[in-house]
């Protein structure tokens, strides 16, 4: 089919007129939005909800920690004084047990014997010393007289001054036959608890130094730890204005606390660690901590008012440093270097980077940037 110029010269016309009718159609606004203004609407970013809270000031307590070791306040090694054979274990290997319970019995029967014997040696001279003080004193009165020899008087008086001396032997035996009866029994000179059995029963027990087992003491008990030269002034000047408190957590444990107080401080620097030995005594009910355990140390010596006071979820790093996510102008996140400091539990200490009031991002860090669009979300600490 053939088209001459007069036929394309119209369908140009009409192909012009459509496509200037869709556009007025656009203006006046009663057709479908333009591709461009579709585009730009996807582009836009859709805010983020992220959970935040306020930085919040308060007072916080200072510590200097340490690691140091548990020791016991008393340890003992329970040791024979007489020699016999070991009747009985009265309390059980690693028993807790109280002062003056009974640990070990040696057989008694020997000591009791001699007991028995020097006090039956003591009724023979009380008889003997009455005889010898009466007869004193009959021929003192005949002496008189002249009735009794002046050289009977002085024997019967010597008698009687012999058993005078006689009866106070006889007491002192008596009182040493009871001390060795008395050490057939193995007491705790304190309460603690014991370690594993050196004899058992049936064993003979030798006078000169048979041990029998190691008593410790466990409650309070020592936390020795070493401060350096460098923080002796802030602990000496703490410790001028009253009694320094101590907390200790075993190594394995982050929950539970022990506390205490300082009670010795050593007079003297070592020179070849730059240190000095400190010493905590501290409360130790439950026997939860043992002689020789590792514990972190945790000496309260001030507290520090006006802190600001962070949870530590919050906390970044990158090249720069620590940072935390703050919501700024126009609900965008922005990025602060912070200076952090000691932690409390699930707050940490900011020494520079932020003010009391910002509001700090705690969740979907790993979603947002700096510069992002968030949505902040109140936490149930009540940041807004």
């Amino acid at each position: 089919m053939r088209f001459s110029a007069t036929t394309a010269g119209f369908a140009a016309s009409a192909v012009a007129a459509a496509v200037i009718g869709v556009v007025l159609l656009d203006a006046s606004g009663h057709g479908a939005p333009s591709a461009g203004a579709a585009a730009q609407a996807a582009a836009m970013p859709v805010p983020v909800p992220v959970p935040v809270v306020s930085v919040i000031k308060r007072t916080v307590p200072v510590y200097l920690d340490y690691v140091g070791t548990t020791q016991a306040i008393r340890s003992v090694t329970l040791q024979a004084q007489v020699t016999g054979y070991l009747a009985a274990q009265a309390a059980p290997d690693g028993a807790d047990v109280k002062q003056g319970d009974l640990l070990y019995q040696i057989d008694p029967r020997d000591y009791q014997a001699a007991l028995n014997q020097v006090k039956a040696q003591a009724q023979h001279d009380s008889a003997a010393y009455d005889y010898s003080r009466l007869s004193e004193h009959r021929n003192s009165v005949l002496s008189k007289d002249g009735w009794v020899a002046k050289d009977t008087f002085d024997q019967t008086t010597s008698n009687f001054r012999q058993s005078v001396a006689t009866l106070a032997a006889d007491a002192a035996a008596i009182q040493t036959a009871e001390l060795k009866l008395g050490y057939t029994e193995i007491r705790a000179p304190f309460a603690g608890r014991l370690s594993k059995s050196l004899v058992h029963e049936g064993a003979l027990i030798n006078a000169t130094g048979t041990q029998f087992n190691t008593l410790a003491q466990l409650d309070p008990i020592y936390a020795t730890f070493n401060p350096s030269e460098t923080e002796l002034a802030a602990i000496t000047q703490s410790r001028s204005r009253g009694a320094i408190p101590v907390d200790v957590q075993a190594s394995d444990d982050t929950q539970q606390r022990f506390s205490g107080t300082l009670s010795f401080l050593d007079n003297v620097v070592d020179r070849s660690t730059g240190t000095i030995t400190a010493r905590a005594t501290i409360s130790n009910p439950d026997h939860t901590l043992l002689p020789g355990e590792f514990v972190h140390v945790h000496v309260h010596i001030a507290d520090r008012p006006d802190t600001l006071l962070v949870p530590q979820v919050a906390l970044g790093s990158s090249q720069l440093g620590r940072f935390v996510y703050v919501v700024g102008k126009d609900s965008k996140a922005e990025q602060r270097i912070v200076s952090p400091g000691a932690s409390y539990g699930s707050l940490i200490v900011i020494d520079k980077g932020v003010q009391e009031g910002d509001r700090i991002i705690v969740g979907n860090l790993q979603k947002i940037a700096a510069g992002a669009s968030v949505q902040p979300v109140p936490t149930k600490d009540g940041a807004a």
